[in-house]
């Protein structure tokens, strides 16, 4: 091996699975074992490496750098999934938190049967239907709490200046 951190990292490896696997072996046995298991884990490593390698290769050819060099970093190319964090600022991030507590709040103070039926169907999206078997409740009486519970938590989202 020509990297001596990697060659040192591979020997240590190789005596810890040594002594985890076959440290109740006879101190004679030890040193064909401990050499066969430094063999696989070099070959793991090159294993890996060339896996490694071949990745970056593939992804580092479909672009170059943002100052058009080689310092480009592949997985920047990748857009974030939609509809995932990663995708907001950190300062969207932090608004779309704070609303989420205010929602929670706002919530709380919602009657008991309002509360239920608003979460059943839009946090749990249940359907009217599961909705109402759930609750115990006819799918009229479903479409009443959370029609009230929308229009409330509407009207209190907007008393504190926030339109969604």
């Amino acid at each position: 091996m020509r990297d001596e951190q990697a060659a040192l990292d591979v020997v240590q490896d190789s005596m810890l699975k040594l002594s985890e696997k076959y440290g109740a072996k006879p101190p004679a046995e030890l040193p064909m074992l401990f050499q066969r298991i430094l063999q696989n884990t070099v070959r793991d490593y090159y294993r890996r490496y060339k896996v490694r390698a071949t990745w970056t290769t593939q992804l580092s050819s479909m672009l170059t750098g943002k100052d058009g060099g080689e310092n480009a970093d592949p997985l920047e190319t990748l857009a974030p999934a939609e509809g995932s964090n990663q995708a907001l600022e950190p300062s969207e991030h932090l608004e779309k938190s704070q609303l989420i507590v205010l929602i929670e709040d706002e919530l709380k103070k919602l009657p008991p049967r309002q509360r239920e039926a608003f979460l059943l169907r839009y946090w749990e999206e249940l359907d009217v239907a599961e909705t109402a078997q759930a609750m115990g409740c006819s799918e009229g009486s479903v479409k009443t709490h959370c029609s009230r519970a929308a229009h409330t938590l509407a009207s209190a989202l907007k008393r504190k200046g926030i339109t969604l």
